[in-house]
């Protein structure tokens, strides 16, 4: 079976956290991993996704260790949606106070 992964990067401005994990994770830049399987017997070239990590800096005492976490695609498209409004939200308040000029 002919299989395929992908990286791409997600920077989150809040610290924030995932179904599934107890612990809330600090804001930063963090690698998505998605793993893909080739569908056969069609007469196209088609995937299918079979996996989705989250790759997250160890807490342990050994630093330089990293952890894949499988996560729900959804989840972690909501935990940005979250961080989003939040950092919106922040900028607007950030507008209000700011002195205006003349």
């Amino acid at each position: 079976m002919t299989t395929r992964s992908s990286s791409s990067l997600v920077t989150f401005s809040n610290p924030f956290s995932l179904c599934g994990y107890p612990d809330e994770l600090p804001a930063g830049e963090y690698e998505v991993i998605v793993e893909e399987e080739l569908l056969q017997g069609l007469s196209f070239e088609a995937y299918r996704r079979t996996g989705t990590y989250l790759t997250v800096q160890s807490k342990s005492s050994k630093p330089g260790r990293t952890e894949m976490r499988p996560i729900d695609p959804k989840d972690l498209e909501l935990a940005f949606k979250h961080d989003q409004t939040l950092a919106t939200s922040n900028n607007d308040s950030d507008a209000a106070l700011s002195p205006q000029e003349e």
